[in-house]
C-alpha cells in the first residue's frame, strides 16, 4: 500500500487528500476520521457503518453499469468537504460520538454474496475516500469473490492514494459540484482543480465513470457555466460520459429554493450538446431519465424511479437498429427493480 501519511516536525501529515492535513498528537484531520495517533495517521472509523442496504445501482446513479441490478451499499461518518448543501449532513458532518459499533467484513463479503440480483458492494453516502484503508480491504475481498465494487465520490483526493483506489474500484460516480472555483471555496471548503485531476485520473484509466452535478438555484445553474462544464467533460473525459443532473431541496445550512423543473430542462438540454447520456434525477418528470441510442435516437431503456425496462438491445448491450454499443457492462436481466 502506498504511504497516507509522512512525518513533519513535531506534526504528521496525512497524504490522502489535497487538504494534507498537519496534525499535532491527538490531532483530527478536517475529514473528522482521520487521527495524529502519536505514531501514524490512524483511521478512526475502521468498520464503522452508518447506512448499509441493497440499492437498486440506478441509485447511486450509475445508469450504464450493469442497469437493472442490485448492490449492497454501505457508508460510514465523516467528509473531507463541508459542503453547506449537503443532503447527507446526518452522517458526514457527524462527530466523534457515533464511532462505536464495528462490522467485520467477512459479514459484508457474505451478505453481499446471499443478496438478491447483488452484483457487488458500493462505497456511499459519506465520502469514502477517507475511509481508505477499510474500503481497501472490503474491496479486495469482494473482488476476490468475482463481485464488483463502486465508488461515490466527491473526488478531492490526491494521485496516489487514487491510483491505488482505481486498481481495486471497478466503477465511480464523481461529483463534480460545480465548475468555477469560487463555488468550491465558499460552499465547500476544497477546491476545483483536484476534483477535474481526479476525473481525467479516473477516465484514462479506463474503469467506468459517470458524473453527477446537483444544481443549486443561483450558485451553479448559470447556462454559460454548464456550457463550458459539459464541453470539457466532453473533450477531457468523452462524449459517452454520463452526466446526472440532479435536483436541490433545502438541507443543513440553506434555505435556498428548490431547482425547478424549467432549469433543469434548460440545463439538460445545454449538456445533451455535448454529450450522449444526460440524466434528470431527485425529481418526478416525464423526461430524463430515459436511455436513447445516440446514434438513432430509438429508445433502449425506460425508467420510472428505479424500476427499468431494455427495448431495442441485444444480448450485448449494443441498440438492435444501429449496432451501436450503449452499455459497456451489461446484464440482459431486464428487471423490476424496485426501491
Amino acid at each position: 500500500m502506498i504511504p497516507l501519511f509522512k512525518k513533519s516536525d513535531d506534526r504528521i501529515e496525512c497524504l490522502l487528500c489535497p487538504h494534507n492535513c498537519k496534525l499535532k498528537t491527538d490531532g483530527i484531520g478536517i475529514c473528522g476520521v482521520r487521527k495524529n495517533n502519536g505514531e501514524k495517521i490512524e483511521l478512526l472509523t475502521w468498520g464503522v457503518i452508518s447506512g448499509y442496504a441493497l440499492d437498486p445501482v440506478e441509485k447511486k446513479p450509475l445508469y450504464h453499469f450493469y442497469p437493472g441490478t442490485n448492490i449492497l451499499s454501505i457508508g460510514s461518518y465523516g467528509c473531507n468537504m463541508r459542503c453547506d448543501f449537503c443532503q447527507n449532513y446526518s452522517i458526514s458532518q457527524r462527530t466523534l460520538a457515533c464511532f462505536s459499533t464495528k462490522t467485520e467484513i467477512e459479514k459484508i463479503i457474505r451478505d453481499a454474496c446471499s443478496s438478491l440480483n447483488n452484483i457487488g458492494i458500493a462505497f456511499t453516502y459519506n465520502e469514502p475516500v477517507i475511509w481508505f484503508e477499510f474500503i481497501a480491504d472490503v474491496a479486495r475481498d469482494t473482488r476476490e469473490k468475482g463481485m464488483k465494487t463502486v465508488m461515490v465520490t466527491n473526488g478531492f483526493v490526491n494521485r496516489d492514494p487514487l491510483g491505488e483506489i482505481i486498481s481495486f474500484t471497478d466503477a465511480f460516480n464523481v461529483d463534480l459540484k460545480a465548475f468555477n472555483n469560487e463555488f468550491y471555496k465558499k460552499l465547500t471548503g476544497a477546491d476545483l482543480e483536484p476534483v477535474k485531476e481526479s476525473l481525467k485520473q479516473i477516465a484514462l484509466s479506463g474503469k467506468h465513470l459517470e458524473i453527477t452535478t446537483l444544481v443549486i438555484p443561483g450558485y451553479n445553474d448559470d447556462e454559460k457555466e454548464m456550457e463550458l462544464q459539459t464541453e470539457w467533460i466532453a473533450g477531457e473525459l468523452g462524449k459517452q460520459v454520463p452526466f446526472h443532473l440532479s435536483r436541490y431541496f433545502p438541507m443543513y445550512k440553506r434555505d435556498d429554493h428548490s431547482t425547478s423543473p424549467e432549469t433543469l430542462r434548460k440545463l439538460a438540454a445545454i449538456a445533451s450538446k455535448h454529450l450522449d447520456y444526460v440524466y434528470v434525477g431527485n425529481i418526478d418528470m416525464d423526461t430524463g431519465q430515459n436511455t436513447y441510442c445516440p446514434g438513432c435516437g430509438k429508445i433502449v431503456t425506460k425508467r420510472s424511479r428505479y424500476h427499468i425496462k431494455h427495448q431495442n438491445l441485444d444480448q450485448e448491450g449494443n441498440c438492435t437498429e444501429c449496432g451501436t454499443k450503449i452499455y459497456r457492462y451489461f446484464t440482459s436481466f431486464s428487471s423490476s427493480i424496485k426501491n
